[in-house]
This record gives structure tokens, C-alpha cells and sequence, in this order.
């Protein structure tokens, strides 16, 4: 029986409570999260306290690092990851690679830390003042639950936004006394990601290509985002067209050996331009129209070509400066294509040069490297690239032919490759991660390689030594600036900092070094470190 005052609905509300804690918990386990990346301070201890057998947490050693990390993990796996940082300080440590995973359309909850809320008017130690401010505009969805007992409910809330396309990080932060306070559980809801295209716009982009001459398709990483490489190739197949990969594309987006396959946009205007003017038809499929690195004329802005943009990006199809966007779910928007376009005639497409084989010296040129990785590198193998000043040589020579194989940061700011390449270790542990990296973009996060070799991941680290920021020498030119300090540095010893962290590590200087070591290193087992030191020749990115 009730007791007096109370109704049975009231007993029936007690009875099903739980702690806010073991709800969150709960919840991750109805959405199959089995691993957590952080790194704690004083305000998450009440959340780890008693930490569960079956959630793995992973420890990164700074807080950049660890949402690199869940990053890497979210877009391997598909699924939204979820991220532990320190309140207000370690939240700004990981706003670079908040920043990134925001453009790299990464599916991550980031849950921060804050004071007591009893402390919170008094601008109290480690206290966060308007904690959900500081993220934006780089997370969908922020918000600071105004009730402990709302904080399950607002994690479950965070998820689904973050998952829904285009995907992105969201942030919950959580007053440090709100984890034991009682709460009801939270229901696991199925909550759809995909949006069917506008079927009226798509009847007309197809009857605008049908009647293209000279069609051209220029893809991007949507289209391994949503898994829907086979159904790109199998329009382009149909269609017999040409296709290129948008500027910066920050996955693979095309077979690179496939016979229609026939090479990567620059971001510089002009160059887009002469490369796309002489079509009659664009189909850009998952990317923008266009992104770009420098300023320019183009002159494909002012001509009468047609462009259809198919994208799930609302933002990205407003900021399309001509053309007729589509929104959608891209693998929809490319089957409804296939079903309205006939069957193209096979086009004699110019063949595509290829690059000569580089001539062999006692030094390590950047041509003869990647003439060799290209060799060696498998085709089931994982890359992740960030060595921006080295790009077009990697494009030109290092051929990426399977889907989810190849993946780079799309916001231009470095620290993400290492700690990236590590969350993708953690995604796919039986597949070899080759982590390729410039000097300079290592010292950004260089402490991810200890959890690497905490957690013996199948990572081969390779560490392009040119002694400074080869991308800002070849920018400088681009810009036509000289005598920039901060350009140029020396006297790090990767060697030490990497066994100092616990990760087996060597040093090529030669071609003869090269050659003894890079095959074993990456078709090795472990995690592995080897510091190419190659001479100071760098490629334009816009040449």
C-alpha cells in the first residue's frame, strides 16, 4: 500500500530511479558504446568513480589528443564517440581538435566537467562560467542541464544530434555533485539519420546531365561518410564520365586506380577553374562547391555550365555560389540518379600521366619516398595523413583504392593526424594504421604515441623530418613572402621522445636506411616509429 500522501504513481517513480551515473551508463550500453576517451581532472572523479568492466576507458594524456582520438574512432566506426574532459581549462586545451572534428563532420560527445553547483554563483576554482559558450560555433548542440536528474536525458540528446547528418561533436557539461543525484532511467529510442532528396529536383538534374556533352563528376568525402562509394561508382560506370576529387577532400572519395578516375582539384580558384570550365556538366557529389585555400578569378563562376551539388550539408548547399543544390542523404540522391540517367558511351579518356620514377641518391628525396610507399603501402592498409606540404607528391604517387582506407583532418589545423590515427587503431584493430605525419605536426599531440604503446596498437608511425613547417615554405611562395621566422627548426631528438614514451622507434637518413626499414615497418605488428629524414624539396600545394 502507499504510504499516506503519496499516490501509486509517485511509488511506481522511486522505485524505477537510479543515479544519474548508472543511468549515463545504462544508456551507453543501449547505444553499444564500449569504449570512452579522456582525460580526467578533479570534476569527472565522482563519474569514474566505480568505473564499469565493460567500457573501456582510454586514457589520452591531453585533452587535444583524446578528442583526436574519439574522433579518428567515430569516423572509422560510424558511430558517435564519446570524450571525457577537465572542466573549463581542459575543454580549451581540446578546442583545436573540437574545431576539427566539427569540420571533418565527426560524430563525437564531447561531457566536460564543472563545479558544484552550489559553488557556481561565487565564480568558484576550476569553474566554468558560461561553460556551453565556449565550444560554439564548433558543436552542434551545448547545453549545461538546468536539473542533476536531466543530465541522462541530455547525454541521449547529445548523441542523436550528433549523429544526425551532417554529423558533428555536441557538449554536455555536468556540475561535478550531479552524478550520484537520483534520476529515472533514459529509454533507448531508434531515432532515423537519413533524409530523402527532393524527387522533383532530382528528375531535373537528371534531365539537365542527360542532355550534358562533355559531363564531369567531382566527388567528396560524403560519399565514403554515408557508405556510398559503390553507388558513385556504379553511376559513373553507367554514365562513362570522368571523375575528380574536390579540394581538401578529407576521405577517399574515388577509387584512385579506377580507369575513370582522373585526379584531385586544388583549392586555388583559377586552377579549379581550368580544370572544369571546358565541361558542360558538374555533378558534385559530398563536397562543397568548392573549397578553397587562396583567393582568385574563376572564370567557371561566370560561365552558363551547370552544376548539380548533391550534399546533406544544408550549409554547405547555401554557401554554393551557382548551381542547383540537392539535400539528402547522398547514397539516396546517387540511386535516383542511376534510375533516371541512360547508359552513357564509353568517352576515350586522356590517359593519366604517371610520374617518373625518381632517380635514387644517397639522400632521401620526397619523390623517392613516396615512390616507395606506393609500392609497398597494401591496399588494405589505413592511412592517415598529415603532412599537408607533401600532399600532391602522396596524391601523385600513393594510389588509395579501398573505401574507409584513407582519412586526413578538413580543417587545416594540425594535431589531429597522430592522436586520429590512434582512434583509428582502436576502430579497426586488426588492420596495420600507417600514421603519416610531418616534424612539425607530430609536436602538436605527440604524447597520443604513449597510448598507443599502452595499448600495443597495430600503428606504424612515419615521421617526415624536413626540419620545420614545409607547408608555410610553400605557402610563402604561393604568397610570394620571404624572411618569415618561425618557419625553420632544429635539435629534436623524435627518437628519444617516442622511446621515452614507450614506442619502438628509428631513424633513415639515406636511401640504403630507407630501404632496410620502411617495408618492415609497415607491414610490421605494433606500434612503430620510423623518422624518414628527407632533404628540404617541397612541392607547391597549388602546383
Amino acid at each position: 500500500m502507499a504510504q499516506s500522501g503519496s499516490t501509486p504513481a509517485t511509488v511506481r517513480s522511486l522505485a524505477s530511479q537510479t543515479t544519474v551515473r548508472e543511468a549515463t551508463m545504462d544508456l551507453f550500453r543501449s547505444l553499444g558504446v564500449d569504449k570512452l576517451f579522456g582525460n580526467p581532472g578533479s570534476t569527472e572523479l565522482p563519474f569514474l568513480n566505480r568505473w564499469p568492466n565493460d567500457i573501456q576507458y582510454v586514457l589520452g594524456l591531453q585533452e587535444a589528443s583524446v578528442v583526436a582520438m574519439a574522433d579518428g574512432y567515430a569516423r572509422k566506426t560510424g558511430r558517435a564517440a564519446i570524450v571525457n574532459v577537465h572542466s573549463a581549462a581542459g575543454l580549451g586545451h581540446a578546442l583545436g581538435n573540437v574545431y576539427t572534428a566539427y569540420r571533418n563532420r565527426a560524430p563525437l560527445v564531447i561531457i566536460a566537467g564543472q563545479q558544484s553547483r552550489e559553488l557556481l554563483p561565487n565564480m568558484p576554482f576550476l569553474g566554468a562560467s558560461d561553460a556551453t559558450t565556449f565550444p560554439k560555433p564548433y558543436v552542434k548542440y551545448a547545453i549545461e542541464p538546468a536539473r542533476a536528474e536531466d543530465v541522462p536525458a541530455a547525454i541521449a540528446h547529445a548523441y542523436r544530434i550528433a549523429m544526425q547528418r551532417p554529423q558533428g561533436p555536441t557538449f554536455v557539461s555536468v556540475p561535478v555533485d550531479d552524478w550520484d543525484r537520483p534520476c529515472a532511467p533514459v529509454r533507448f529510442r531508434t531515432v532515423s539519420q537519413d533524409v530523402a532528396p527532393d524527387l522533383g529536383l532530382i528528375q531535373t538534374a537528371a534531365a539537365e546531365f542527360a542532355r550534358a556533352k562533355r559531363p564531369v563528376i567531382v566527388a567528396g568525402p560524403e560519399v565514403d561518410e554515408e557508405n556510398a562509394g559503390p553507388a558513385l561508382v556504379a553511376l559513373a560506370e553507367k554514365l562513362q564520365v570522368p571523375v575528380l576529387i574536390a579540394p581538401f577532400a578529407s576521405r577517399i572519395a574515388f577509387p584512385e586506380d579506377h580507369p575513370l578516375f582522373q585526379g584531385f582539384l586544388s583549392a586555388a580558384p583559377s586552377e579549379v577553374s581550368a580544370r572544369l570550365i571546358n565541361y558542360d556538366a558538374i555533378l558534385v557529389v559530398g563536397a562543397p562547391v568548392f573549397t578553397y585555400h587562396i583567393p582568385g578569378i574563376s572564370e567557371l563562376m561566370d560561365s552558363d555550365v551547370s552544376i548539380i551539388h548533391l550534399t546533406t550539408d544544408g550549409e554547405s548547399a547555401a554557401s554554393a555560389p551557382i548551381g542547383t543544390s540537392i539535400i539528402g542523404s547522398v547514397r539516396f540522391s546517387l540511386r535516383a540518379l542511376e534510375q533516371l540517367l541512360p547508359s552513357g558511351r564509353p568517352h576515350m579518356l586522356a590517359e593519366r600521366p604517371q610520374p617518373p620514377v625518381p632517380k635514387k641518391s644517397k639522400s632521401i628525396s620526397p619523390q623517392y619516398f613516396f615512390h616507395r610507399l606506393g609500392q609497398i603501402l597494401p591496399p588494405e592498409a589505413l592511412l592517415m595523413e598529415e603532412a599537408p606540404s607533401y600532399r600532391p607528391l602522396m596524391q601523385q604517387r600513393v594510389k588509395m583504392r579501398e573505401w574507409g582506407s584513407f582519412f586526413t583532418m578538413a580543417s587545416g589545423g594540425l594535431g589531429y593526424g597522430l592522436p586520429g590515427a590512434v582512434g583509428l587503431a582502436f576502430a579497426d584493430p586488426e588492420k596495420r594504421v600507417v600514421c603519416l605525419i610531418g616534424d612539425g605536426s607530430f609536436m602538436y599531440s605527440a604524447q597520443a604515441l604513449w597510448t598507443a604503446a599502452q595499448h600495443d596498437q597495430n600503428l606504424c608511425v612515419i615521421l617526415l623530418n624536413n626540419a620545420g613547417y614545409g607547408a608555410m615554405r610553400s605557402f610563402s611562395r604561393v604568397l610570394n613572402v620571404s624572411g618569415v621566422p618561425g618557419i625553420d627548426f632544429q635539435g629534436l631528438d623524435f627518437l628519444s621522445l617516442s622511446k621515452g614514451m614507450g614506442c619502438q622507434a628509428k631513424r633513415a637518413t639515406t636511401t640504403k636506411e630507407l630501404e632496410e626499414m620502411l617495408e618492415d615497418v609497415v607491414n610490421g605488428t605494433g606500434p612503430t616509429l620510423l623518422e624518414v629524414v628527407l632533404d628540404s624539396e617541397i612541392q607547391s600545394l597549388y602546383d
